[in-house]
């Protein structure tokens, strides 16, 4: 194969695997938020008093799992704009 076709074939398997980086971490960002606040109202509903113990370790959470999501989508953006596999076949 030619050069030019191994740098189609890298930028096309790049391009699916940033789809699958962003998609499957927005996916997982979103279920654990949705799984960690419903633990924090059945919480919140059954010991009323704790809500401000609990709150605190949801937005501390919430922003970790955020941040996780962030960094994927800082290293997908990384392979589409510099990406290193492309200078092993020049």
């Amino acid at each position: 194969m030619e050069t030019v076709q191994f740098l189609a074939m890298i930028q096309a398997y790049t391009g699916v695997g940033i789809g699958l980086i962003i998609g499957l971490g927005a996916a997982g960002a979103c279920i654990g938020i949705g799984i960690m606040c419903a633990s924090f109202l059945e919480g919140a509903a059954r010991q009323p008093e704790m809500i401000p113990a609990l709150q605190a370790k949801v937005f501390l959470l919430l922003g970790l799992i955020d941040a996780s999501f962030i960094i994927g989508v800082g290293l997908a953006m990384m392979f589409a704009f510099a990406n290193p596999l492309l200078a092993v076949v020049k």
